[in-house]
């Protein structure tokens, strides 16, 4: 995939096609939602309602503009009558137990939803008349850390310290195991993993995430409490990866043996920031100044260094970062603005798509 893919092929491309998005009500599947959606594509989602308040989802109204499934991803009969019912051309599976602190809490839960969603998806996709691209979403945290400075490669040791990581080092272990396994005879699809490091952007209201934090913390007029100021991670925009995932399905569809594999989707390693520095770059963004408290983590330990090497996906799919870290902070603090202000979010979100995508991925 040597030239870019221009914003008039993705659309000419996606115009039609049914999508499938696991985990759809989430910050990332409401964004590859609305994205895909703007794309010309008919969006079928497959999650749990998200308990969540506020919700990018809700707060987007994309409950009234796809076509919504709510269900446990490891309930393997519910799933199948769903995919059975969509027939879809693509799928992208971003279902799972995505926080770290909650995977102390409730390790069961995180353990069996990231590992048995990811069975149930390629169960089916094995068996599918009519599914061509599958895209599977760990994460970075599925690396064994060893706080390489270099990044890790696609070919680097999986493994975690914390049920999280270990539970997307599993569900990398499945994927691996089933490539190999099971569609190696099977040329009319194409199969990947997806690793991207922490991403941030409007919508994103977990907790214990430092945007999310720091927006509360100014909604609440209350102090911001951060754990680890000098932690470093590949901080990016979301739709940096999501446009490696929409940018990797292509490849998938066109030529399933060619792209099939895992990739990883991060930020330039030129320079790298903390969490103090990411705080300070959104408060002065967003012009508003807070005391900050460190707390220590007394549940879990915390990487200090984490890095993705992404020549993989620069060399072989032409996948380059469109924002660079300072400019996904600014983009992430004029979203958080204009929701403080009351003003038109699903707009300005489009328009944050658009501006992202006008020169093509």
């Amino acid at each position: 995939m040597k030239k870019k893919i221009k914003l008039i092929d993705l659309k000419n491309f996606f115009k039609g096609k049914k999508v499938v998005i696991t985990g759809h009500t989430g910050f990332k599947g409401s964004w590859l939602s609305l994205t895909l959606l703007n794309f010309g594509a008919k969006i079928y989602g497959y999650s749990l309602k998200n308990k969540e308040h506020p919700n990018n989802f809700y707060t987007l109204n994309l409950k009234n503009k796809i076509q919504s499934n709510y269900g446990d991803i490891r309930s393997k009969i519910k799933f199948k009558k769903f995919l059975d019912k969509s027939k879809p051309d693509m799928l992208f599976h971003l279902a799972a137990q995505s926080l770290v602190k909650d995977s102390y809490l409730n390790p069961e839960e995180t353990f069996s939803t990231n590992m048995i969603g990811t069975l149930n998806v390629l169960e089916y996709a094995r068996s599918s008349k009519t599914l061509r691209s599958v895209v599977i979403i760990t994460s970075d945290k599925c690396y064994k850390n060893k706080e390489l400075k270099s990044g890790y490669l696609e070919t680097d040791e999986l493994g975690g310290h914390d049920p999280y990581s270990a539970s997307k080092a599993a569900a990398e272990n499945i994927f691996y195991a089933y490539e190999k396994s099971f569609f190696k005879n099977i040329k009319n699809i194409g199969i990947a993993s997806a690793r991207a490091g922490n991403v941030i952007g409007g919508g994103d209201w977990s907790g214990n995430r430092i945007i999310p934090d720091c927006v509360r913390s100014i909604i609440n007029k209350k102090k911001l409490e951060i754990r680890s100021p000098l932690s470093t991670r590949p901080w990016q925009h979301v739709l940096e990866p999501l446009s490696g995932y929409i940018k990797l399905s292509i490849g998938l569809y066109n030529q399933p043996k060619k792209y099939s594999g895992s990739w990883n989707f991060g930020p330039s390693l030129i320079k790298s920031y903390n969490v103090k520095n990411v705080i300070d770059i959104f408060l002065k963004k967003i012009e508003i100044q807070k005391k900050i408290i460190v707390k220590k983590n007394k549940l879990f330990k915390e990487t200090v260094s984490l890095q993705l090497n992404c020549n993989k996906a620069k060399n072989l799919l032409n996948w380059r970062n469109v924002w660079n870290t300072p400019e996904s902070i600014k983009e992430t603090s004029n979203w958080y603005k204009i929701y403080i202000e009351n003003g038109n979010i699903l707009e300005f979100t489009k328009s944050q798509i658009n501006k992202y995508f006008k020169n093509g991925i």
